[in-house]
């Protein structure tokens, strides 16, 4: 198989949050350490799920302990649990099953499938009702954005456990996801909310990512 190497596109999304977070750094007069951090290695790690590399799990795993803390701090206690109790553990789960997947003659790209029809419908019910129901949950606990939160948390989990297993029907629920934790931290960022400013970066940089990963992945399980 040919040796995937970086697109136009993909290197513009790197470079492109590099040059977001300085200029953010430079507005705000602040040099937000772990908000970068966690940024700039979650496009690294999405900008390889898009190729289908597994080193995308390397850059996840810092991304995640990152994100679960900010999160934590910012009381979005759905997404802080998500990537806390779940993505941590599954970036060994999904480099575990990549592992498996490997396309022929190649030691990094996974070999991507496809759900039926019927597949489809049955995970947008799911996800529907799982969503109301989480909501509910967390608007119990006093989260400040239940819906929105539930909403990232569930589609989040679904979209993690189709990307170990290698479906492309995983950036549907991606681009929802990205699009709602957009608004959501900017909602954050109103508040005022430590390192808000520097997720909303991230979050848009993963939504153009995850388009692109789409029409990647649309290809790749045609193979």
């Amino acid at each position: 198989m040919k040796k995937q190497v970086l697109s136009a596109f993909d290197i513009f999304l790197i470079i492109g949050v590099i040059l977001s977070n300085v200029a953010y750094s430079i507005l705000c007069n602040e040099l937000d350490v772990l908000g970068s951090l966690a940024c700039v290695t979650g496009v690294l790690c999405v900008v390889l799920v898009a190729k289908g590399n597994i080193w995308n799990y390397a850059f996840g795993l810092v991304n995640v302990s990152l994100y679960a803390w900010i999160s934590y701090k910012s009381s979005l206690y759905g997404d802080a649990g998500l990537n806390a109790l779940y993505y941590l553990p599954m970036q060994f789960v999904g480099w575990w099953q990549w592992r498996k997947r490997m396309g022929e003659g190649s030691q990094q790209q996974v070999n991507a499938r496809r759900m039926d029809m019927g597949q489809r419908v049955l995970l947008g019910l799911g996800c529907a009702v799982a969503v109301v129901a989480v909501g509910f949950l967390l608007k119990y606990l006093n989260d400040p954005q239940p819906f929105k939160d539930s909403a990232t948390t569930v589609l989040s989990i679904v979209a993690q456990a189709l990307m170990a297993l290698a479906f492309m029907e995983q950036w549907f629920l991606w681009i929802i996801t990205n699009i709602i934790s957009v608004v959501m931290w900017c909602v954050a960022m109103s508040r005022g909310d430590a390192h808000a400013g520097m997720m909303v970066i991230m979050w848009v940089f993963y939504l153009l990512n995850s388009l692109n990963g789409l029409r990647v992945w649309m290809k790749l399980s045609k193979r």
